[in-house]
């Protein structure tokens, strides 16, 4: 099934076959609704979530299972499962209804600048990490290898490096992903979210009011989750997230290279200007990051 093919006609007919007692409730696609899910509003209190593609689909059932364990840990609200969806004839992959969370997707405009955002921020994703481990689903292809060693995207990542040519310092840019390669997590395998991205969370009144999409979370390094140091905070903002993070300073550089790693490949793929830009902002980020941090 093609992504493009979930839609909210699908959807309609999906909740009349297997949970009628929403069938008169109205479906509306959400916009954006992410790439690795497209998500759908159901009524004013539920939404509908349906991975797009198998490599996906083993997402909802890790979500079924730890998202309920994870929330009673954490200081803002994270999705809850009302319902689970099977594959059936319409539709190949199992499948979930949630309940409807409000806010509007986190932006540098509007909290890019907030340090008490970037605070509190910091404050759910230490308080992620610090939740008991001991048993939660390890670092690896199911994560994407978010939470594992950056370096299994190493050759993607010089390769990249060489494709963007004189478009960034390619001097630099190695010396980031070689400084993110030379260190490594020591502790214990921590909770991570893997997917720490604008698009994830939720702002009211300018605070942080939910965090989403767990697809990607796992056990393992956290470094995954501090890129959004540079792709959404701004001087001082930064400059808090850093310090509320306390995190040592070989995460910072494997945050680093993960930050690197996606914005070069986001660059390559050049299919949005929008994106691209971005992409190209985050890469200048994070080397002027590693200047500082190697100069001071």
């Amino acid at each position: 099934m093609h992504r493009d093919e979930i839609d909210a006609a699908l959807v309609t007919a999906l909740i009349g076959e297997q949970f009628p007692h929403w069938a008169d409730l109205p479906v509306v696609e959400v916009v954006p609704g992410g790439w690795d899910n497209r998500t759908f509003r159901l009524g004013s209190e539920l939404s509908v979530r349906l991975p797009s593609a198998e490599s996906y689909a083993g997402a909802v059932e890790k979500e079924l299972t730890w998202l309920p364990r994870l929330a009673a840990a954490l200081p803002v609200p994270i999705p809850v499962v009302v319902a689970a969806g099977t594959p059936s004839a319409r539709y190949p992959w199992p499948w979930s209804v949630r309940r409807w969370m409000p806010g509007r997707p986190a932006t540098r405009q509007t909290v890019g600048g907030s340090p008490e955002f970037a605070e509190e921020l910091a404050e759910f994703l230490v308080a992620l990490h610090r939740v008991d481990a001991s048993d939660g689903p390890a670092a690896g292809r199911q994560s994407f290898f978010r939470g594992a060693d950056v370096g299994v995207y190493d050759e993607e990542t010089r390769h990249s490096i060489d494709r963007l040519g004189d478009r960034i310092s390619r001097r630099d840019a190695l010396a980031v992903w070689e400084a993110a390669r030379e260190s490594s997590w020591d502790g214990d395998p921590v909770w991570f979210h893997g997917d720490v991205a604008v698009g994830n969370l939720l702002v009211e009144d300018g605070h942080l009011s939910a965090v989403i999409d767990f697809g990607t979370c796992g056990v393992g390094d956290p470094a995954c989750d501090l890129v959004i140091m540079w792709t959404l905070f701004d001087g001082v903002a930064g400059e808090a997230f850093r310090a509320a993070v306390g995190a040592a300073d070989g995460t910072w550089a494997r945050a680093r290279g993960w930050a690197l790693w996606k914005a070069l490949i986001t660059a390559v793929d050049g299919s949005d200007d929008g994106e691209t830009t971005a992409a190209l902002r985050t890469i200048e980020a994070v080397i002027e990051d590693h200047r500082r941090r190697r100069a001071g």
